[in-house]
């Protein structure tokens, strides 16, 4: 079988590549750095705009928060401007860690990966000016098979365009989309592109939605994960799950006290960020719903 047609079918195992860029350095690890972040999903059902959002994550005492791009948009549709979303962060000595957006850039499709490009960067551009440094990279517009060398190429070509606007792609696999839904697809296209600064995104939800599992997590150098979404699943059968299924971390079932020492170990500064699409939660008070998710990702670190 050939190389090409044989990635195309990988589905499971990081084993099946040599990962270089991504795998654990033989180099002595310096201690991990953890900060905790707050996805702004997490509060979605609450309906309050960015700078609500800010000061409750501000208030909680997180380092730092993940926007979606369309918040950002609505901002910005208010007659503000992105220096003054900047100044807001810096009051609030909140960081804008990451961002989640969903331009089609890896589309087999050269059009529309074309398309899916020039979105990227608009929107790097963006959060450039308010000083994000990092965005999410799904791989929106894929269908199944991938490539995964083809895959890899395409990452390469928008980690470049990440130093040319200063905001860096942070590769993201979800568990339930069947064309990259596990670990060791990511593995592979961050692999492919032979780039010192691919980074990949892993969520407790997505590597147990998608059968990934957690072992894999141990073959990573730390460097190649800088934001790491927590939350935590229950006993409801595996392809059952759905987002709105996450709970905070400890309150599911999720080997967290062992995840936590993975990360720990593997060194690296990483923000743990919680993402939950929990309507329970969006029922609640903000400002306790934050409070507790802090308080809740701290006990394992």
């Amino acid at each position: 079988m050939k190389r090409r047609n044989l990635l195309k079918s990988i589905a499971l195992g990081a084993t099946v590549l040599p990962l270089a860029p991504v795998f654990a350095s033989t180099t002595k690890k310096k201690e991990t750095t953890i900060q905790f972040s707050l996805n702004t999903s997490t509060l979605r059902g609450q309906k309050l705009d960015l700078p609500q959002i800010i000061e409750v994550a501000s208030k909680a005492g997180y380092d730092g928060i993940e926007l979606w791009i369309a918040e950002m948009e609505a901002y910005l549709k208010t007659g503000k401007s992105l220096a003054s979303l900047k100044k807001l962060f810096n009051d609030a000595k909140i960081i804008p860690v990451n961002a989640i957006g969903f331009a089609p850039w890896m589309a087999q499709d050269a059009a529309k990966s074309n398309a899916g490009f020039e979105q990227m960067e608009k929107e790097m551009n963006m959060l450039a000016e308010i000083g994000c440094k990092r965005v999410a990279a799904p791989a929106i517009g894929a269908t199944d098979p991938i490539d995964l060398l083809a895959a890899g190429e395409k990452y390469a070509k928008l980690i470049a365009l990440g130093r040319k606007t200063g905001v860096m792609p942070q590769l993201e696999f979800w568990g339930s989309f069947a064309p990259f839904h596990h670990i060791g697809q990511a593995l592979a296209t961050a692999s492919a592109a032979n780039d010192s600064d691919a980074r990949i995104l892993p969520d407790i939800y997505h590597l147990f939605r998608g059968g990934s599992g957690f072992e894999g997590l141990k073959l990573i150098n730390g460097n190649a994960i800088e934001v790491f979404h927590m939350n935590d699943f229950t006993t409801k059968p595996r392809l059952e799950q759905k987002d709105s299924d996450r709970v905070f971390p400890g309150d599911g079932i999720a080997p967290l006290k062992e995840i936590a020492a993975t990360l720990k170990a593997m060194g690296g500064t990483k923000f743990m960020s919680l993402e939950l699409f929990n309507e329970t939660y969006w029922a609640q008070d903000a400002q306790e719903v934050a409070n507790t998710g802090l308080k809740k990702m701290k006990q394992f670190f």
